[in-house]
């Protein structure tokens, strides 16, 4: 399980390597560096958005989606959508409401596996993530009935 507070999107990119077993002269050609320059991304902890859409194909996998679950758990509610008095028009209202199917399988894995170890109880997940409370015991009783991982 990964920790979605702090990304260190070097590392990920090297496991991601190891587990796809890409040799390192194909990864040179790819991106047209020297063996040193893919040691150096490896020890980052940020990539160039252009840099990152290149593993992203490369790996196959959407690392842009890392930072957007962290958005999701860890950003404050948005400060936007409100008028000069500081009051919300009832159209805007509406639209900021709606956050269906926002949540990940990694983000709800994360949520339920910070709930079973103990380090969050159900109320403190409610209240830090903004999870709705029924949301939260639909995934527990899905998730802790179907996956041997979570009992």
């Amino acid at each position: 399980m990964m920790d979605l507070k702090q990304i260190k999107i070097g590392q990920l990119l090297e496991n991601s390597v190891k587990e796809n077993h890409i040799e390192r002269e194909r990864l040179c050609s790819f991106f047209n560096c020297k063996a040193k320059d893919i040691e150096e991304m490896y020890g980052s902890d940020t990539v160039a958005t252009d840099i990152l859409i290149k593993w992203s194909q490369l790996l196959q996998y959407d690392f842009f989606r890392l930072y957007s679950q962290h958005l999701v758990l860890y950003a404050p509610p948005a400060a936007n959508g409100y008028s000069q008095t500081g009051t919300k028009r009832k159209d805007e209202i509406q639209e900021l409401q709606f956050r269906k199917n926002i949540y990940t399988k990694e983000i709800i894995e994360f949520i339920i596996n910070k709930i079973n170890k103990g380090e969050m109880t159900r109320e403190e997940v409610i209240s830090k993530y903004r999870i709705p409370k029924t949301t939260l015991y639909k995934w527990l009783n899905k998730y802790n009935g179907y996956r041997e991982e979570y009992k």
